[in-house]
């Protein structure tokens, strides 16, 4: 059998190619990863629900669906564990609420769909903050995601669960979603990739807000190269999704080797003096400016004016999280988080003229950005504000001396690109000296999706920091345990 940490760490577009060859079995690469949560998985807790005998039925047909010459997809024999937001036919799907503790939908999300259709096995679900609310994945029903880089911090979120389980080789990719960071920062706590899409690049099905632009669906892996194989995927029309872009997945297939040669780069260290940042991630990104001007960009400080980004992103966040979560706030506040309870009330206390006002500050911004654009080619931006932080506390107190009073002040330097409606990426560009992550935002203009990753995958590949792996793969981590691991 192939060595268990290649089959773990091997890239999943690497791993795909060679399932389809056949040099390795679909079985063995699920076995592998079995065995990798198996092991690692108690020291972090980020699947939390495991269906290794379903998964192992499934490795079965898709070897034998290559032993008889048929046609597979692009993802075939992939292991995958979906979001607990993401509804799985047959399989409990909680949102990290004790409120749907033992649900099972009937019926799968349309990422979860897509990503079977294309060849993927699903082996189980991963950890999140309750109903997906905030960058830190802690909720009462599995207990905390940690961080593998140092297992006494924060793994962020709200796609936290997948960003650790990608870390530590428990899964290739990963799908997520995110409204004001929730891929991106993960991807830049777990020295992961996660994109942001376009809103409209990756359907959603069902939704109880299919107009809406500020939540989207969308991938994460080891390498932008990986992010871009499910992407493909998971992007095209489906009719469905009434804001469903036309662009097919198969736009996200080819090369990303064009470079970044000749391009004009925007570069804020502060959102143009929006956010506070720590020093520890400033200090992490400088070296991610000479890359690029090595790479052949012109790199100039800049960045367009984000003012009413704040007031887009709240509002309409407030007014998503009530319309979504409302209905069970009466009945069951008791059970739900503080956090929880007091963003559904934001929601409540919304007026007619709050929603006007959210549209003409966004269409303005719109405008603002868009002009932006037509200077520069891509900006550069940190994903998070702070390093990963103490698992125990719910938020960071303050960044670089500044208090943030809410559990979403601190994921300002993610939300307001959110509010811009443009794609952004996490792509892994640092360390602290203390060995903790940092990540690098790479925002292009409004759908140009694929410009965003062709500058991320050149941004990897000159630096390789995202080959750089946890402590909580070593087997000495296995040892530590989290407050909660694997239920069945």
């Amino acid at each position: 059998m192939t060595d268990m940490d290649e089959l773990c760490f091997r890239t999943a577009t690497d791993l795909a190619a060679a399932i389809r060859r056949r040099e390795v079995s679909a079985r063995e690469v699920v076995t592998a990863h079995l065995e990798q949560i198996e092991r690692v998985n108690p020291a972090v807790n980020a699947i939390v629900t495991l269906v290794a005998d379903q998964a192992l039925r499934e490795a079965a047909k898709a070897d034998a669906r290559l032993v008889a010459g048929a046609e597979v997809g692009p993802l075939h024999g992939l292991p995958v564990a979906h979001k607990d937001l993401h509804d799985t036919a047959g399989i409990r799907t909680t949102y990290g609420s004790p409120i749907f503790a033992d649900r099972v939908p009937d019926r799968d999300h349309l990422v979860v769909e897509r990503l079977k259709n294309a060849g993927a096995i699903t082996i189980g679900k991963t950890n999140v903050p309750e109903f997906g609310m905030g960058s830190h994945t802690v909720n009462k029903v599995f207990g905390p995601t940690r961080n593998p880089y140092d297992l006494s911090r924060s793994a962020g979120g709200s796609s936290g669960g997948a960003g650790a389980a990608l870390a530590c080789g428990m899964q290739p990719i990963a799908d997520g979603s995110d409204t004001g960071g929730s891929l991106r920062n993960p991807a830049s706590f777990n020295n992961v990739v996660g994109l942001r899409p376009s809103p409209g690049r990756v359907p959603s099905w069902p939704d109880k807000a299919p107009w809406g632009q500020i939540s989207v669906k969308g991938p994460m892996a080891r390498t932008v190269e990986d992010v871009a194989l499910t992407l493909s995927v998971l992007a095209g029309p489906d009719e469905r999704s009434p804001l469903a872009l036309e662009t097919p997945g198969s736009a996200f297939a080819g090369p990303l080797d064009d470079g970044v040669r000749g391009l004009r780069v925007a570069w804020s260290t502060d959102l143009g003096g929006a956010v506070p940042v720590d020093a520890e991630v400033t200090a992490a990104l400088a070296p991610a400016l000479d890359v690029f001007t090595d790479l052949g960009c012109v790199v100039e400080e800049a960045c367009p004016d984000l003012s009413g980004a704040d007031e887009v992103f709240l509002i309409e966040r407030a007014w998503q999280m009530e319309l979504a979560y409302g209905a069970v706030l009466d009945p069951h506040r008791h059970q739900m988080a503080a956090d929880v309870v007091w963003n559904i009330g934001e929601g409540r206390r919304l007026t007619g003229p709050d929603l006007g006002r959210a549209q003409l500050l966004r269409a303005a911004l719109y405008h603002r950005v868009r002009e932006f654009f037509e200077t520069y080619d891509l900006l550069l931006l940190p994903v998070s504000q702070v390093v990963p932080f103490d698992i125990r506390l719910p938020y960071p107190a303050a960044v670089d001396g500044t208090p943030m009073e809410t559990y979403l002040d601190w994921m300002r330097s993610a939300y307001l690109v959110s509010a811009t409606g443009c794609p952004a990426l996490s792509v892994p560009a640092g360390f602290t000296p203390q060995g903790l992550p940092v990540g690098l935002q790479v925002v292009g203009p409004h759908r140009q999706d694929l410009a965003v990753l062709k500058a991320g995958h050149a941004f990897e590949r000159a630096t390789r920091t995202g080959e750089r792996r946890p402590p909580a793969v070593l087997p000495s981590a296995a040892a530590k345990t989290s407050e909660k691991g694997i239920l069945p």
